[in-house]
């Protein structure tokens, strides 16, 4: 993974829960005291290690962990340089959705050995969609989850959403129902 994920996931520890935390996070991961370069390509594992130690020095499942990284990443994306190319991928979010994997391909201009995961849709209503999340990395499927709930702060919307592993068919994958309604006050309230 690029070193912009492991940046992003420094910036929501140390903003949530201060700079100790990252250093003890950091020093169990068994990461040196460098900062990390936003466009150096860094083994997946470091990134899962930084997971696995924010989870035990949390006290927090690392589906949690990653779920929350989800949320935070939106935003993070979007005040780091990416928020014109996100407004460009779709105006609401079943747009956006639909977009996903035009939105990796031109990514990749920028990150040459990216390797996204792929989306595909299906089962959609004008409420909700089947997003069908393709990847080599496994255990992800939380970290989307949360980037779901995230996005529907990006376009005003309340975002439920229901994971299923499927294992049968010849691309094992999650399938995400993803159901969004609009925020009213009473919403926030």
């Amino acid at each position: 993974m690029y070193g912009l994920i492991n940046k992003a996931v420094e910036g929501l520890v140390r903003s949530k829960f201060g700079d100790a935390a990252w250093d003890r996070i950091r020093t169990r991961a068994g990461l040196p005291d460098l900062p990390f370069v936003a466009l150096e390509q860094y083994d997946d594992k470091s990134t899962y290690d930084l997971v696995n130690s924010a989870s035990v020095e949390l006290g927090a499942p690392a589906a949690a962990v990653l779920e929350e990284f989800g949320v935070y990443w939106t935003k993070y994306t979007a005040d780091g340089g990416y928020g014109d190319l996100l407004r460009s991928v779709g105006k609401t979010l079943p747009e956006f959705l639909r977009n996903l994997d035009q939105m990796h391909t031109r990514l990749k201009l920028s990150f040459p050995h990216l390797a996204p995961p792929s989306f595909s849709i299906t089962d959609e209503t004008p409420s909700s969609l089947t997003l069908h999340y393709f990847t080599h990395r496994p255990g992800l499927a939380p970290l989307v989850v949360g980037m779901l709930k995230g996005l529907g702060g990006r376009f005003e919307v309340a975002v439920t959403v229901k994971s299923e592993r499927v294992e049968n068919g010849p691309r094992p994958h999650d399938a995400l129902r993803v159901s969004w309604s609009p925020i009213t006050r009473a919403t926030m309230a």
